[in-house]
Order: structure tokens, then C-alpha cells, then sequence
């Protein structure tokens, strides 16, 4: 996780520090700003560990006017040119539906762009106040169309994820597919929502595996090329395997 560990949204399933807010997403108090060393630190501590596929991910941070979008792009760079054929998979917030920022982290060239849907349009009000249903989509979209034109170039595979059990009825996951399919979104994935303390949203329902099974099937039939759906599953779940699966 880069940009520090102090968060600009207050989503109720999430429990990262977060910084209370004024009206214009703009913390209350400053937050330091992004550590110039950071990729380099990233880069050296993949490399000890022999990481061949690396996943970044970030608290939001609204109080920047890139969204942070130059930090990440910064990293995947020096992440591909310090290890040779490693793969970056990015987990990007929505940039407050910046597209020039999108553009920054498409041209930096990562293998998977993820960013998560996280529930269904009717639970955003409750579990994202500070997020936007269709600003998620409309990045998704966008981050496929930046990819093909990226003429000459790899393609880059684009993700979601969502939780389940926070209240919603299955017909309603089956939407949310259709509307991330429609978004050209190749791989997909499905858990269980946990809550991390009792100030957080409650949990609502305990999924069965049977209804996972639905949701996968749903997802296959839509022709998601990867579909990753069950209890214990999260937005980083096996990730170098499902981008291999993706491929094959």
C-alpha cells in the first residue's frame, strides 16, 4: 500500500485510518505528501523477496490533485525497469473521476488495472458516502479504452471486485455484472463481507457457497475471461494465477 496510511474517505467497510474531511474532499488537517523514495523502497523490496507479480494498492488521497495518479505511475516504472519481466497489478481509487490521472497510471504500463466497484448502486449512499456508483464505472470504461490505444503495446487486462452480504438481493448482484461487463471489465472478483469492528457496517448475511456458485456461472455467461467467487476471496485473491488463467 502506497500514499501514506491515512485515508480521505470514511467508506463504513473499511477499516484504514481515515482524516476527517471538509466539504471539497480536502482533509481537515494536511497530509504529508508522497515519499519521492517510495518506488525506489517498492522496487528494492520485491526485488528481496523475489516477487515476479506485485500488486500496489493506496489509501485515497482527494487532497492531491493527481489523486495520486503520478506516485502510482512512478512505481509501476521503476518496478519494471529494476526486475525484469515482473508484472504490476495496480488497485487504483477513482481519482474523483479525474481521466487525465487514469491516462497517467494507463501510460505507466501496468499487466492488471483494478479498481473496485466494492457493492451494488443502492448500498453507496451507506457503504461509500464518499464515492459515486457511475464515476467507478465510467473509470473502469475508460481505463479499457485508454488500453487499446495504446497502439504497439501490451494490453491491460482491467479488474473489479465486490463484497456480498451487506444487504443486497441477488438480482441486483446480477445488474452490478452486467453493468461491470458493459464496462468491457475482464476479470472480476466476489467475497463475503467481514466487518472489522462493530463501529463498521454490519454484516447482513453469511453468503452460501451455492450462491457463490450462481454469481460465478452469472459472471461466465456474461463472458468475463476470469471469475474469481467464494467466501475468502478478495480483490487480490491468487491475482498472478487468475491474470495466468486470463491468458490462457
Amino acid at each position: 500500500m502506497i500514499l501514506g496510511n491515512v485515508c480521505t474517505r470514511s467508506c463504513r467497510f473499511c477499516a484504514v485510518d481515515h482524516r476527517t474531511q471538509t466539504t471539497d474532499y480536502r482533509p481537515a488537517a494536511p497530509l504529508p505528501p508522497p515519499d519521492p523514495l517510495e518506488p525506489q523502497y517498492l522496487a528494492e523490496a520485491a526485488k528481496k523477496l523475489g516477487l515476479k507479480y506485485v500488486v500496489i494498492t493506496s489509501v485515497t488521497r482527494d487532497d492531491l490533485d493527481d489523486g495520486g495518479a503520478g506516485h502510482f505511475a512512478k512505481c509501476i516504472t521503476t518496478l519494471k525497469d529494476q526486475i525484469p519481466g515482473v508484472k504490476v497489478e495496480v488497485l487504483v481509487p477513482d481519482f474523483q473521476g479525474n481521466l487525465a490521472a487514469l491516462k497517467t497510471v494507463v501510460e505507466a504500463g501496468p499487466d492488471v488495472l483494478n479498481h473496485n466497484i466494492e457493492t451494488i448502486p443502492r448500498l453507496y449512499a451507506e457503504i461509500r458516502p464518499q464515492a459515486i456508483f457511475a464515476r467507478s464505472i465510467n473509470l473502469l470504461r475508460h481505463a479499457k479504452e485508454l488500453s487499446a490505444a495504446k497502439a504497439g503495446k501490451n494490453r491491460i487486462y482491467t479488474k473489479s471486485g465486490f463484497m456480498v452480504g451487506l444487504g443486497e438481493k441477488q438480482e441486483e448482484v446480477f445488474a452490478l455484472l452486467k453493468n461491470l461487463r458493459d464496462a468491457a471489465v475482464d476479470i472480476v472478483t466476489i467475497g463475503q463481507y467481514l466487518a472489522p469492528s462493530p463501529q463498521h457496517a454490519p454484516v447482513k448475511e453469511f453468503v452460501p457457497p451455492d450462491v457463490f456458485g450462481k454469481y460465478r456461472d452469472r459472471a461466465k455467461a456474461l463472458g468475463f475471461l476470469q471469475v474469481a467467487a467464494g467466501p475468502f476471496v478478495r480483490s487480490s485473491y491468487q491475482a498472478e494465477a487468475v491474470l495466468e488463467q486470463s491468458l490462457s
